[in-house]
């Protein structure tokens, strides 16, 4: 089955968008999931059917339900909130695949640092006034500048899984 997604300007929902993170730490013993609480984006279908867009995450919003932990990850350690609020991931180029696929090349920027990130996105609903896309995908965190590892504590990749509804836009 492909699926169409209709031409022109689309809003992020972020009463029905997540964008969630997990890492295992302490040797491996220990998964730490967060959700980030505020997101915003926006996105266009362009006639040929290709997409653009970008996805802007409250760097501070991250929730792991431990105050503590919340406290450091916001610090220079990782986020480095007060100095990079927000972690964007800018849509460079997207267009349907087969299967119900969308491969995506981006780029991600987190504390000021911005690498290319390609991803393949499943689109699991699409209707003529709301799209919603899957994705998961790993990032290094060192990559961004996060290389605090008290005791080789954290080592490997850290991974986001995304589920994104975004509706057609009136502007």
């Amino acid at each position: 089955m492909t699926v169409a997604v209709e031409t022109g300007l689309w809003q992020l929902d972020p009463t029905a968008s997540t964008v969630a993170l997990h890492h295992r730490t302490m040797w491996g013993l220990v998964t730490v999931k967060g959700a980030f609480t505020t997101l915003s984006g926006r996105g266009e279908v362009k006639p040929d059917g290709s997409a653009e867009g970008v996805i802007t995450l409250d760097a501070a919003s991250l929730d792991t339900k431990h105050t503590k932990r919340d406290r450091h990850l916001r610090s220079a350690d990782f986020f480095d909130t007060d100095h990079h609020p927000e972690i964007t991931f800018v849509v460079r180029s997207a267009a349907a695949g087969p299967d119900d696929t969308a491969p995506i090349t981006g780029q991600l920027t987190v504390r000021g640092v911005s690498r290319p990130q390609n991803l393949t996105a499943r689109i699991v609903r699409a209707e003529a006034e709301a799209v919603t896309l899957e994705a998961e995908f790993t990032v290094d965190r060192e990559q961004f500048g996060m290389g605090w590892n008290q005791l080789g504590m954290m080592r490997g990749l850290t991974t986001v899984n995304a589920t994104l509804r975004l509706t057609r836009s009136a502007v």
